[in-house]
């Protein structure tokens, strides 16, 4: 099977939004607020923005939060663990998929500090 790739929004990007193979998409999002520019805010305004961000990816590609299957998390402090997560148990209830929480020096634009790759499936029909 040939996988396919949802082109991400901004014409600079170096990735895509969303690549799909068979039935399994796999997103990664950034806080990037639906104009486009970045929520660089504090650690909930950034978890908030990241989260939606991969909600919509994954809807655009026939898919939502509800078929997520694995999320891996990149927080540049794992201070900030307990307030992701007060945020992410409003984006996702249980059972909640399969995660990771890999504390990290730095993403890609200063300021920034959290990222999210998802696996998840494609809704049926």
């Amino acid at each position: 099977m040939t996988p396919t790739f949802i082109p991400d929004a901004d014409p600079e990007s170096i990735s895509s939004d969303v690549a799909g193979f068979g039935g399994l998409l796999v997103s990664t999002q950034i806080p990037t607020l639906e104009d486009g520019s970045l929520e660089l805010g504090d650690i909930k305004a950034q978890s908030v923005a990241t989260l939606r961000s991969l909600q919509l990816a994954l809807e655009k590609a026939g898919s939502g939060l509800d078929h997520v299957l694995h999320l891996t998390i990149y927080l540049t402090s794992m201070a900030d663990r307990a307030a992701f997560n007060e945020v992410y148990c409003s984006f996702f209830a249980k059972p909640y998929p399969v995660r990771a929480a890999v504390g990290i020096s730095e993403l890609a634009v200063e300021g920034m500090k959290v990222e999210v790759t998802a696996i998840a499936a494609k809704r049926a029909g």
